[in-house]
């Protein structure tokens, strides 16, 4: 009983945090400017086989995001909001490779890097929050 008291504050504080849109919005943000970059890559520069990595990994991390919302409990939870974490760092790995290959120019690059720090970081603070509630 005490766990699903537990994963329902849980999932209150979620979506009282998601209502805010805040999080959601800057990784569906993140995301389309990932398809746009990734496209006018692979249409200008026909590199595809980074680009498809990056495209995968930043728009993963939305879709992450916006599955925790009906996660399974608690852990399932957490782990849907870190797996989006991983994904955060995976195309930051991906933006860093395409930039020092001279596939991003350096304003496109430090854009969606900061971007995706910004999201990153708080992805750190969420999952922190939510394991010291657990």
């Amino acid at each position: 009983m005490q766990t699903i008291s537990l994963y329902l504050k849980l999932v209150t504080w979620y979506n009282k945090f998601m209502s805010e849109s805040v999080l959601r919005e800057k990784a569906k943000d993140f995301a389309k400017n990932i398809v746009f970059i990734t496209k006018e890559i692979k249409s200008n520069k026909k590199e595809s086989v980074l680009t498809n990595q990056l495209l995968r990994s930043g728009t993963s991390i939305g879709a992450n995001i916006h599955e925790a919302q009906y996660a399974q409990g608690t852990a399932d939870f957490i782990s849907k909001l870190e797996i989006a974490l991983k994904e955060c760092f995976e195309s930051e790995y991906w933006l860093e490779l395409l930039f020092e290959t001279g596939y991003l120019e350096e304003t496109q690059y430090k854009k969606l890097n900061n971007d995706c720090g910004v999201i990153r970081k708080m992805l750190i603070s969420s999952c922190k929050t939510l394991k010291e509630k657990k």
